[in-house]
Order: C-alpha cells, then sequence, then structure tokens
C-alpha cells in the first residue's frame, strides 16, 4: 500500500500532464514577446498600414451606400467612388489651395508674433514660460538629427536607409545635397505616406471579404463562424464612426470659418480648416485648435479674441452635446477620461501617429474586448 501510494505521488499533480503543454506555454510566451517587440519597433509602419485601413473602410462604405442607388457591379461603384472622391480632393485643393496657403503664411506669422506678445506679458509677471523655438543649441541639435535621421518609419526610413548605405547608387548624391537631401526626403516621405494610403485603402476596399477570410484561415474551424461575426462587428463600428466623424469635422469647420468671418478675423479658412482637422483628434485636438484661434484673433483687439473664443466655444458646445451624442451613438461610448487616458499612452509608445488614431484604435480593442472576453469567456452580455 505504502508503495502504491509512493508510486500515486510520483505522477503528474495538478492540470499539467506531462512537460508537452509546459513546453507549448513557454513558447506562447516567446513568440508573445517577440510579436511585440517587432511591433513596437515597426509601430510607425504598423499604424501606416492602419491607416490605409481606415481609408479602405472609408471607401468601403461609400461603395456599399452607393448600392441602394445605382444597381452595378461593385468594382464599377468602388472606381465611382473612388474618383468622386479624388475630384472632390483635388477641387478642393485647386480651388482653395492658393488662398490657404497664403492664409496658412500669414497665419503664422501672426501666432508666431502674438506667442511672443504673450511670452513677454507673462515674464513681466514673473512668469516665465518656455514656447517653442528657444534654445538656439537645441534647436540647431535637433536639426543636425533630423538631417541624419530624416524618417524613422514608413517610407522616410526607407529612403534614409538608402541614402546611407555606402553601396548605393544616391548615397554619393545624398552627400553632396546636404540639407536639400532632407528636404527631398521630407517630401518623398510625406507624398510616399500618403501614396502608401491610398493604395492600401483602394486594395482593402476592392475585396474585403478575401482579406476577411485569409486572417480567419488562422483560426479554428468550429470558431470561424464567431471570428466572422467579431470581425465584421469591428468592421461596422469602424464604419459608422469614421463617417461620424468626417460629418462632425466638416460641421465645425463650416461653423468655424463662418462665425469668424463674419466676426472679421484674418485667416478664417485656415483657421476654420485646421479645427475640422484637428476635430479627428478628440479632446488635444480641440484644446489645440482653440490656442491657435486664440492667437490669431489677438491681433483684431480684445473684442476680436471674446468673439472668437465665442465661436469656438459655442461650436465645441454643438460638438459634444449635439453632434457626438446623436452622430456617434451608434458608433462608439467610450468615456472621454478613457479616451484621454488612452491617447496618453499611445501617444508616448507610437508618437503624433499614435495620438492621431488613438479612437478607432480603442474602437477596434473595445469591440474585440467586448465580443471575446466579456460576452465568450465571462458570459455576460456587452453593454449596447
Amino acid at each position: 500500500m505504502a508503495q502504491d501510494g509512493t508510486e500515486a505521488l510520483r505522477g503528474p499533480v495538478g492540470p499539467w500532464r506531462g512537460a508537452g503543454p509546459l513546453a507549448l506555454s513557454g513558447i506562447g510566451v516567446v513568440c508573445f514577446c517577440v510579436a511585440l517587440a517587432l511591433a513596437w519597433m515597426a509601430a510607425d509602419t504598423l499604424l501606416l498600414i492602419f491607416a490605409g485601413m481606415l481609408l479602405g473602410v472609408f471607401l468601403d462604405g461609400l461603395t456599399r451606400g452607393l448600392g441602394h442607388v445605382l444597381p452595378i457591379a461593385r468594382g464599377l461603384r468602388l472606381a465611382l467612388a473612388s474618383l468622386v472622391l479624388a475630384a472632390a480632393v483635388a477641387g478642393f485643393a485647386g480651388l482653395g489651395g492658393a488662398t490657404i496657403a497664403q492664409q496658412g503664411r500669414e497665419l503664422g506669422q501672426t501666432v508666431g508674433a502674438q506667442a511672443g506678445t504673450v511670452k513677454d506679458w507673462l515674464q513681466q509677471r514673473g512668469i516665465d514660460v518656455p514656447f517653442p523655438g528657444e534654445g538656439a543649441a537645441a534647436d540647431q541639435d535637433r536639426s543636425d538629427k533630423d538631417q541624419r535621421e530624416p524618417g524613422k518609419g514608413g517610407l522616410g526610413g526607407f529612403a534614409s536607409s538608402i541614402l546611407k548605405n555606402s553601396g548605393s547608387l544616391i548615397s554619393d548624391a545624398g552627400s553632396f545635397l546636404g540639407p536639400a537631401a532632407t528636404v527631398v526626403l521630407g517630401l518623398f516621405n510625406a507624398l510616399g505616406n500618403v501614396a502608401v494610403i491610398a493604395f492600401l485603402g483602394l486594395a482593402f476596399a476592392a475585396d474585403p471579404r478575401s482579406y476577411r477570410d485569409g486572417l480567419l484561415r488562422f483560426v479554428p474551424p468550429r470558431k470561424r463562424p464567431r471570428g466572422t461575426a467579431v470581425l465584421d462587428g469591428a468592421g461596422e463600428t469602424l464604419r459608422h464612426w469614421l463617417f461620424g466623424q468626417l460629418l462632425t469635422m466638416a460641421v465645425i469647420f463650416l461653423c468655424t470659418w463662418a462665425g469668424l468671418t463674419v466676426l472679421g478675423i484674418g485667416g478664417a479658412l485656415i483657421l476654420g480648416l485646421q479645427a475640422g482637422l484637428l476635430a479627428f483628434v478628440p479632446t488635444i485636438g480641440p484644446l489645440v485648435a482653440g490656442v491657435i484661434i486664440l492667437l490669431a484673433s489677438l491681433g483684431s483687439g480684445l473684442n476680436g479674441v471674446l468673439g472668437a473664443m465665442g465661436v469656438y466655444l459655442a461650436v465645441q458646445c454643438l460638438e459634444s452635446y449635439g453632434l457626438t451624442p446623436f452622430i456617434q451613438k451608434r458608433a462608439l461610448d467610450i468615456p472621454p477620461a478613457t479616451i484621454f487616458a488612452g491617447q496618453l499612452l499611445l501617444g508616448v509608445i507610437f508618437g503624433l501617429w499614435g495620438i492621431a488614431l488613438a479612437l478607432p484604435l480603442m474602437a477596434v480593442i473595445k469591440v474585440l474586448l467586448e465580443q471575446l472576453y466579456v460576452e465568450d469567456t465571462l458570459g455576460e452580455p456587452a453593454d449596447g
């Protein structure tokens, strides 16, 4: 009996039945850490791909919407939607491009001058506030660093690595171009990233089902129906959020432009445009837009400042209490503090890309957590 008891104690105890599961768990942890490290190193590129996916979701939504009006093939509807969108962007740039560029230059000079005035006013009262652009030595060091590293991610990093490669055919050209090489690489990075986003958006929108099915190939067959529902739910959430956000941005642009034009504030068009664009970034974007509007209105006197702030506050109230609760009701319901905390975290990890794409990323994460963890694991109904 004692020997049998001893033999029993030597057997596997607990949930483990041999070394196999333990080894698989270790391999899983290592693979997760490697994937996390790769995501950290390629964060800019991954977020660039996610931006392309957002454009694909937008084009797919336009294509679906045209399907209710034009009963033609999906490819023709996608081509029509893409051409209309490109024509609208080109038309806006062509008709208002010169005005926007001129007002942009004037706005930059005005904001710089008024920022200096505010700094002097604060210093006279014993408040020393460092403003951007101070510290010539630091700026020079930063400029030299930017020349050495024109782009970390995207096509800018790729082009920079080519210029740094001693075996590259264009490395010698980069050596005598000097500062011009930085400008060329910056332009290449910007235009290249736009081209990448446009290509990915068109590719995703052309056949979204194939990409979804390809991702589901890595899911066990018995879980694929649930995986399909989760991915479709994430796509629908992104689609509703994106169209609602674009509508909100358009209303903010028009209201700000009209209000500042009535007040006679210089650069009303560019101020309204930046307010509409910055509305894409919740919490932080409207705050930055308000500071720019305030600085631009200082040259119009006290009445201009009060009027501009009144327009800004009225537009923010319209967004917070009118547009967002109704337009985004079906898309996303995340508390403001959670959004702000997520922006801070993603901004620290991924920089400007993380701040700009924080809300759509959090929307996808929210859908995955609700459907995969709350519903499937905890067995509780998700909110909404």
